[in-house]
């Protein structure tokens, strides 16, 4: 389990308004974020026909990574 540092910054009236957290801890939430969002695509997409390497090739093109 992520323990989280965190502090919090308030307005004038005290009120909670932002939090700050620790880079490292915001990048590890990223990424769970990002690994739950594909899986739930994955599913999303499990009984979609896939593509042969030919097919997508010709669909995706010379795409290149960003």
């Amino acid at each position: 389990m992520l323990t989280l540092t965190k502090k919090y910054i308030v307005d004038d009236k005290n009120k909670k308004i932002a939090v700050q957290i620790p880079f490292e801890t915001y990048k590890k939430i990223e990424e769970v974020l990002e690994d739950y969002a594909l899986g739930q695509y994955i599913l999303d997409v499990k009984d979609e026909k896939s593509l042969s390497i030919a097919e997508a090739k010709k669909f995706y093109g010379k795409r290149t990574r960003f």
